[in-house]
Formats: C-alpha cells, sequence, structure tokens
C-alpha cells in the first residue's frame, strides 16, 4: 500500500485565518497501489463505491475512496476492482490486497478484566484466539498469520477496541 502521503486541506475560511489542516488518507480499498498512484489514478467516479456488497467503500476526504469497517467487512469479491475503469484498483498476480491486521487496543474489555470474545466469535479464519489464564479472564491473541485484514472483528467490538493497522 505503500507510505501514507499527507495532503493540506485548504478551506477558504482556513486559508484566510492561516489555519491549514493536515489530511492523511484513509484505509484505501483492496488493491489499491501506493498513495501516490491511487490519487494519481482515481477518478472519483464511485464506481467503487457503488459496486461494494458490503457497503464499507465509503467516501473520504477529497471524495476518495476509503474503507469503513464500523459498517462491516471486506469479502474481496473483487467488484471493487473489477469496476474501476481507471484502474487505480488492480489485481496484481502474487500480491495481498492488503498488508492490514487486526489489533486490540488498550480499551478492550478483556484488558480491562472483563470476559468479552466478540472479536473472536466473529473470525472465520480463527486468527484472534483467547488463550486462558489464571487468575484473569483470557487475553486475545493475534495469529498474524492466519489474519487477511477483512475486518470482521472491527464492528461487533462493543468498545471499538480492534483496529485494522498497515502490517507493514
Amino acid at each position: 500500500m505503500g507510505i501514507p502521503v499527507e495532503t493540506v486541506s485548504l478551506s477558504r475560511r482556513g486559508f484566510l485565518r492561516g489555519r491549514l489542516r493536515t489530511v492523511l488518507p484513509g484505509l484505501r480499498p483492496p488493491w489499491a497501489p501506493g498513495e501516490e498512484e491511487f490519487v494519481a489514478r482515481c477518478t472519483r467516479c464511485d464506481a467503487c463505491v457503488q459496486a461494494c456488497p458490503t457497503a464499507i467503500i465509503v467516501h473520504g476526504d477529497g471524495g476518495y475512496p476509503v474503507i469503513d469497517f464500523s459498517r462491516g467487512e471486506c469479502s474481496f469479491c473483487g467488484e471493487c476492482v473489477d469496476r474501476c475503469e481507471p484502474a487505480a484498483l488492480r489485481r496484481v498476480e502474487g500480491r495481498e490486497p492488503w498488508a492490514l491486521k487486526a489489533a486490540a487496543g488498550e480499551s478492550c474489555l478483556a484488558q480491562q478484566g472483563v470476559e468479552c470474545r466478540v472479536c473472536g466469535e466473529c473470525c472465520e479464519r480463527s486468527a484472534i484466539r483467547f488463550r486462558p489464564r489464571l487468575g484473569g479472564v483470557a487475553l486475545p491473541e493475534l495469529d498474524a498469520a492466519a489474519c487477511n485484514g477483512c475486518g470482521a472483528c472491527v464492528a461487533p467490538c462493543p468498545v471499538g477496541a480492534i483496529a485494522m493497522e498497515n502490517e507493514g
């Protein structure tokens, strides 16, 4: 996916007041190239947004498509790629859709001593497991090799502790 490129948001009011806001790109759809190439190719035509059967591709800053895992998971169906005429999204032989992996933050209920295994129950690949501990609740452990970055664990988390992070 490459290194995120910072852009500057220039609203008229912000420009006149001397307040420039730095905007980092969101998570791009699967099979997106590096940020510079993606932004150069993407015409913001909404074809990928409309094609996504799980509706997780939404409009981000500047109208470019981003992934919103709070809406669901990526099934890696490839509809977004098939509909992308400018080839801002394209499959490359031997390349994964993205380098995203799940990560549990400090607000995780299990890490706070509250029994919760929702993320593990939602993971079809069993990438999130809970090992029993003496004297405490089981804590989540991620098997990065098993995680495909689908995001199925994000939306069901009752406290929003799961985030998808770039592995690289």
